[in-house]
């Protein structure tokens, strides 16, 4: 699933791309990722609107019109392509689901599973997954004060707090099972057992882990062009997801994959116990 550092690499790359183009239509060729409400007015509301830019909220994206704006989720598989052509039809063999026509160009979102969502509204608040973000984990919002404050508040572990979008926007689960492993941090600990040395382990943590993914996600930019882009060169930098039974790469126990919130946390049994 796509996580902060990935929607804001997707939003750098977007923006100059679109920005100032004028939407000449917009075709729904799998209605399915509109909510049923807007399936038949979404493209009464962008016909005709211009794209003023492109912005980023916790794990959504978001293109502000000059009458309302366009929201993606994109949940697990959710991306985007670009076509230079403006025509109404789909390019041959490639699934997509909402097409937004430009003036110059083609905008498309696709998600072959259909979890995704693609709306429009007045104001991006309308939504309450937007309306109710915690700090975004990019801003500097998020001080070592400002997640003090939200662990406090918690006696869930620590790993479902950071999960959690009204907590702090933006984590998802890959990010913060690196980030607890670089501040050796058992993710099973209560959030408020954690004493002040360790927050601010997690907040460096926590920074230090976005920044190098954003980093990543950057090099190279985005290929809206080519419909089998996706990120590159993230698992490299990863140390436990996704490495069950691999050696921890700072004191080289088995790295262990247990369930929390019915995801999976990835964690070192020797040096975050």
């Amino acid at each position: 699933m796509p996580e902060a550092p990935e929607v804001e690499a997707l939003a750098r790359a977007l923006r100059p791309l679109i920005r100032g183009r004028k939407i000449r239509c917009c075709r729904l060729v799998h209605p399915v990722v509109v909510p049923a409400p807007q399936r038949f007015s979404l493209a009464r509301n962008v016909r005709g609107a211009r794209i003023l830019g492109v912005k980023r909220r916790g794990k959504y994206l978001l293109l502000p019109l000059s009458r309302g704006g366009i929201i993606f989720h994109f949940r697990f598989d959710g991306q985007l392509l670009w076509f230079d052509e403006s025509n109404n039809t789909p390019p041959p063999n490639i699934h997509v689901d909402v097409l937004f026509h430009l003036d110059r160009g083609t905008i498309a979102f696709v998600d072959p599973r259909h979890l995704g969502r693609v709306e429009w509204h007045e104001s991006p608040e309308q939504i309450p997954g937007i309306r109710f973000l915690g700090p975004d984990a990019l801003s500097p919002r998020l001080a070592v004060s400002t997640l003090a404050g939200i662990l406090s508040r918690s006696d869930h572990p620590v790993k479902v707090v950071l999960l959690d979008q009204t907590r702090i926007a933006g984590i998802g689960n890959i990010y913060s099972s690196e980030s607890l492993w670089r501040a050796r941090l058992d993710p099973r600990r209560p959030a408020n057992s954690l004493r002040a040395p360790e927050i601010r382990r997690l907040h460096k943590a926590v920074v230090s882990v976005l920044r190098r993914a954003l980093e990543c996600c950057q090099n190279p930019a985005p290929d809206f062009r080519d419909p089998s882009w996706w990120f590159t060169g993230l698992d490299r930098i990863l140390a436990v997801y996704g490495r069950e039974g691999k050696p921890c790469r700072r004191c080289g126990r088995k790295i262990r994959r247990i369930a929390q919130a019915q995801r999976s946390t990835f964690c070192c049994p020797g040096c975050q116990e």
